[in-house]
């Protein structure tokens, strides 16, 4: 299956100036699967997994809570890698489970072969070059040769009302809550840019997860898969941020601390799935 993006500006006297179409990149069955959701108004569930926090038998145990509470992804990173253990851990869940791992680096060497996907990060929201495009092009041998299939990502990273590991790290300014417009713009710039799709974060552990109305404004105003984390701490925060317009849920840092929390939020979730 490809993609294909409609133009009307002239390009070339080889091409008519009405419908001209241009092939892009084949998409994967991941990329697809996210896109099915967005076009059909669905809502998704992800959990992410810090693998620095959790160790392989742990990582069995998370399987079959998740396949029981119908989870659709598993996001697996974390901004340091001490354990040096992700791909023990990622075989062992994907020995127990049939749901899309989706790889959510931190740096440049958290690649598995292991895994199905990986959001290929862009951090539009910050002014660091080396984490716009540096690291990508340090890295892209490697990732072209792991043979997973990539998902263009901009990630946005919004204030969620304490220091995070990613601003730490990333050596750049979160977006300020109150500042909807900044919001709305970098993510147009991302989807304009061709990014497959946008990830808007508060962080691990996020005070204040992302508001409604910057999920609406972001949702509205642009036409890729829109995922939304960072903060989400009860099936409520999730339920609202997808009425709000977001396409998939991520819930990391409170399920480290409950696992119970999975089919609770998962279940408000996909609850949505189920209002037309």
């Amino acid at each position: 299956m490809y993609r294909y993006i409609q133009k009307s500006a002239y390009v070339s006297p080889l091409f008519n100036k009405k419908n001209i179409f241009v092939a892009l990149m084949p998409i994967g069955v991941v990329h697809n699967s996210l896109l099915s959701l967005r076009e059909r108004k669905q809502k998704g569930f992800a959990v992410l997994v810090d693998p620095d926090k959790v160790s392989v038998y742990q990582v069995q145990e998370l399987a079959a809570r998740c396949n029981e509470s119908k989870v659709d992804y598993l996001f697996f990173g974390g901004s340091l890698m001490v354990t040096q253990h992700m791909d023990e851990c990622i075989q062992a869940f994907k020995s127990h489970s049939d749901i899309p791992v989706i790889l959510f680096p931190g740096s440049p060497s958290q690649v598995s072969r292991y895994a199905d996907a990986l959001f290929y990060l862009s951090l539009i929201s910050g002014r660091n070059p080396e984490l716009l495009i540096g690291a990508h092009v340090v890295s892209a041998p490697m990732v072209k040769a792991s043979g997973l299939e990539i998902i263009s990502t901009g990630y946005m990273v919004v204030d969620g009302g304490s220091p995070t590991t990613v601003s730490y790290m990333s050596h750049s300014f979160p977006i300020p809550r109150d500042k909807e417009d900044i919001a709305l713009c970098t993510a147009m710039a991302g989807e304009m840019q061709g990014k497959h799709v946008l990830y808007v974060d508060a962080g691990s552990g996020a005070k204040y997860p992302i508001s409604e109305s910057m999920i609406t404004k972001i949702a509205s105003n642009t036409s890729i898969p829109l995922i939304v984390g960072g903060g989400i701490r009860d099936a409520e925060k999730a339920y609202l941020n997808c009425k709000a317009g977001a396409d998939v849920i991520v819930v990391g840092n409170a399920i480290e601390k409950d696992m119970a929390l999975i089919k609770e939020i998962s279940s408000a979730v996909h609850q949505n799935n189920m209002v037309v």
